[in-house]
């Protein structure tokens, strides 16, 4: 049986895709997880429209099954009730750090908004604004390769190695960039990063993007490949350093002041508390995570090097520090959520990343890797899936969604220890592949066995749950290809 989720990651989202426009952008809100516009899409495509789509697939391998794609996605709207009827979707509208934004969606500073022409195409597109890439006084001279990927599997893009540094542009170019994007496009959020040398520097540029017309200045205290030392991520990990320098800014600019934090710390509660003794507007969270990737492909004459690390893998290490700003005792008896305003970054794909970081207090979130891989066009799904997915809970104000999971989210020791939930087979799904066996015999607690065909004498390729050994831990759940192994209700332990 065909799978969705699986199809559409197969399908390589072609530029002037072969099938046509409309079937992609079908596939495309399905592999993105914007499962009611994949439905209505699916719905107004013809058997003819399908049959000559996938004529003209350019796959490596096969085809996409167009035909059986849209079955079972009409199939699983079915089988959950949905409704999808045409209705007026709420609005993204949301406030960033005294800043009215039309959408929380951000282009992060990188090397997907380096020019012009860059982000005036994302901004057409629907992106709601941008942070400009690190704008500089210094003489960047980058390497090549600088680009790595982690694969799993033959997934690509499991993670994501970026040697990149700051904008190789005059900083008075980048500067003439953000006035003219700001005039030709004022509803948008214009942000200019900026990273100096002296204190003398941070103000200079402050005042340069003050002048230049941008409505928030980034200080970036994060990038973790700086050729000199006291920059970067150096100034991240020492929370002096940071109230130092964003103080300066400041005291020297009457537009927000937007601290970006590194992950390379044990905690973000200093950083943080520093950011808000300093007056900081907001803070952007988290930058790349140094690293080392071993790829000779990736090599740079034949050397390796320390450089970020990004992309879908680090997203649960971005949350647990948005957590740690957001849920923190200690910065919330300083009132820090009533003075700043938390830019989540890390990882982030799909609507529903998105909306996990603003579940957590985030009001605006970053997107790069992702645009990297997929371009500007994946906003139309960022935006509709979250639009779809407020209209279903009745939600028709993006900020009510702001920090609404940091409730739930407690220490390890508080966690309820007194009760379980045992897998649950699904013989239907279930193809026999043995991956559960395996996996519980050699990783987990040899809590599953085959079945015994009673006509026969023999077993089956059908697992059964051991009671008695099962501790639900739900390895065999993880592993499983098919989603045959579903979940039964809580109940107390033995």
């Amino acid at each position: 049986m065909l799978h969705i989720n699986d199809e559409t990651a197969r399908c390589l989202l072609c530029y002037d895709a072969p099938c046509g426009e409309k079937v992609a952008r079908a596939i495309r809100a399905a592999r993105f997880e914007n499962f009611y516009t994949a439905v209505e899409l699916f719905s107004r495509l013809t058997d003819e429209e399908i049959a000559e789509a996938e004529k003209h697939c350019i796959h490596y391998d096969r085809p996409i099954r167009i035909a059986e794609l849209k079955a079972q996605t009409l199939k699983q709207k079915e089988a959950e009730n949905l409704q999808t009827a045409a209705t007026e979707l709420p609005s993204l509208e949301i406030n960033f750090c005294d800043m009215v934004c039309e959408n929380p969606f951000f282009l992060a500073s990188s090397a997907i908004c380096t020019n012009y022409e860059m982000v005036a195409r994302a901004l057409e597109a629907g992106w709601a604004g941008v942070f400009y890439k690190t704008i500089c006084k210094q003489d960047i001279r980058e390497v090549s390769p600088r680009f790595d990927a982690l694969r799993k599997e033959g997934t690509p893009f499991v993670g994501f190695r970026n040697m990149e540094q700051l904008s190789e542009n005059p900083y008075d170019v980048d500067f003439d960039i953000l006035h003219r994007l700001k005039v030709n496009y004022p509803t948008k959020r214009i942000i200019a990063s900026i990273m100096g040398q002296t204190e003398e520097e941070w103000i200079e540029l402050a005042k340069m993007a003050e002048q230049a017309g941008c409505d928030a200045v980034e200080l970036n205290f994060s990038c973790p490949q700086m050729r000199l030392t006291g920059l970067g991520s150096d100034i991240g990990q020492t929370p002096e350093l940071i109230l130092f320098y964003t103080s300066y800014v400041k005291n020297a600019v009457s537009i927000p002041v937007i601290p970006k934090m590194t992950p390379n710390i044990m905690s973000m509660t200093s950083p943080a508390l520093a950011c808000f003794y300093a007056g900081a507007n907001g803070i952007s969270a988290i930058n790349t995570i140094k690293s080392i990737t071993m790829s000779h492909e990736a090599e740079v004459s034949q050397k390796k090097t320390v450089s970020g690390y990004s992309g879908k893998a680090v997203k649960p290490i971005a949350l647990r520090m948005i957590y740690e700003m957001t849920g923190n005792p200690i910065l919330h008896r300083a009132g820090i959520e009533k003075h700043m305003d938390i830019s989540g970054i890390g990882g982030i794909e799909t609507w529903r990343d998105a909306l996990e970081f603003i579940q957590l207090g985030c009001r605006n979130v970053q997107v790069c890797t992702a645009v990297m891989q997929y371009g500007y066009r994946i906003i139309d799904d960022l935006t509709l899936g979250l639009q779809h997915y407020m209209q279903e809970r009745g939600i028709v104000e993006l900020k009510k969604l702001v920090g609404e999971e940091l409730k739930n989210i407690v220490l390890p020791h508080d966690l309820d220890r007194d009760t379980m939930v045992f897998p649950k087979v699904d013989r239907e799904k279930c193809i026999g592949c043995g991956r559960c066996y395996v996996s519980c015999m050699d990783g987990g607690h040899q809590a599953i066995a085959f079945e015994t065909q009673e006509s026969e004498g023999q077993e089956s390729r059908k697992p059964r749950i051991i009671g008695q050994r099962c501790v639900g831990c739900h390895l065999c759940r993880l592993v499983c290809p098919t989603g045959a192994m579903g979940m039964a209700k809580r109940m107390p332990k033995r």
